[in-house]
């Protein structure tokens, strides 16, 4: 999602239209609008995160995150150390990926989007690594607990379908919920990143490809490797980590997602507040009377790209639990 990896490229750079470090270029309609749009998206995060994200303890309203899954296929055919395998080779591509990026165009690629989702994809690789080897590592304890849970589970269905007791009913689940273990901070913090990875991947590859790609395309743009390789192998990645993992896909944490586009938009304000060079992307400009419309237009497209992964998270529950309907565990 950028039109050049650093300062010393070769590539196409935006035209410096007007100085940024000076009062005028913020103190104006456009500055004050831009700034609204991305307030509010903020503020509309913050209040998604307060109000459902301490409810892990309350069934009500979202279901709690199991330590198992943090590591455990959601088919269970599948053995935990294929996950373990898949994810250490995602991590090391993507770091291979981002070392080469760096070597051939410096530090600066940081200064783009792109660059700093692809680096939080593959942290999230990188955790999830760690995590998948620490569970294969005490596998036979969790595979205890997993017949527990199952044994639980069948006496559960059994009683739903002779009784109508509620008490019995909600007392079973509570005992299901004592058994397995829950995920404990590190797990949730585990689970955020892959759902705020899979919304900027989404992000960053639909609009290079949809938008930017076909601009670079007319003006006979050199397509090189490295570019073409951070534009699609992180999705590929996630998807293919989304079709084995266990991890559900709650809908209100869009909100980090809005917090970490909103977090490079400030990164992008601050640096051209003391500095007056070129922008990463046109639309940030905000020296355009259409800057407002595209700051605008950018957070709308939140809602498309993380609602594109929750609808593949819904197919992949959708054909998993009729293909395997005896071992798919679908979360939550």
């Amino acid at each position: 999602m950028h039109f050049s990896a650093g300062p010393s490229s070769s590539s196409w750079h935006p035209v410096v239209t007007a100085d940024s470090t000076e009062a005028y270029y913020w103190l104006n309609w456009r500055a004050l609008l831009c700034a609204v749009w991305v307030l509010s998206s903020m503020i509309v995060a913050s209040i998604l995160v307060w109000k459902f994200e301490g409810c892990r303890s309350t069934a009500s309203h979202c279901s709690a995150l199991y330590k198992d899954e943090l590591w455990w296929p959601c088919v269970s055919e599948i053995h935990p150390v294929w996950l373990l395998v898949f994810r250490l080779v995602a991590f090391v591509a993507l770091l291979g990926f981002l070392v080469i990026n760096v070597l051939v165009d410096g530090g600066g690629i940081f200064y783009y989007y792109t660059q700093w989702t692809f680096m939080l994809v593959t942290i999230y690789f990188l955790i999830g690594t760690l995590m998948s080897a620490y569970g294969c590592k005490h596998l036979d304890k969790f595979s205890e607990d997993q017949v527990i849970v199952t044994t639980l589970n069948v006496e559960h269905r059994t009683y739903i379908a002779s009784v109508n007791g509620r008490k019995k009913r909600q007392s079973n689940i509570l005992e299901e919920r004592l058994v397995k273990e829950t995920a404990g901070y590190w797990g949730i913090l585990f689970q955020i990143i892959f759902q705020t990875s899979a919304g900027a991947v989404m992000l960053t590859d639909c609009v290079f490809w949809f938008i930017i790609f076909p601009f670079l395309a007319i003006k006979d743009y050199n397509m090189n490797f490295v570019l073409v390789g951070m534009h699609s192998i992180n999705v590929v990645f996630l998807l293919g980590e989304t079709a084995l993992n266990s991890l559900s896909f709650p809908w209100f944490r869009i909100a980090y997602f809005l917090l970490w586009t909103a977090v490079y938009v400030l990164f992008q304000w601050v640096i051209h507040a003391c500095t007056n060079i070129w922008w990463p992307y046109p639309f940030l400009d905000l020296s355009s009377n259409y800057a407002p419309i595209w700051y605008l237009l950018v957070a709308l497209m939140h809602i498309p790209c993380y609602a594109a992964f929750g609808l593949i998270i819904k197919m992949k529950h959708f054909l998993l639990s009729r293909w395997f309907p005896e071992s798919y565990s679908s979360s939550k």
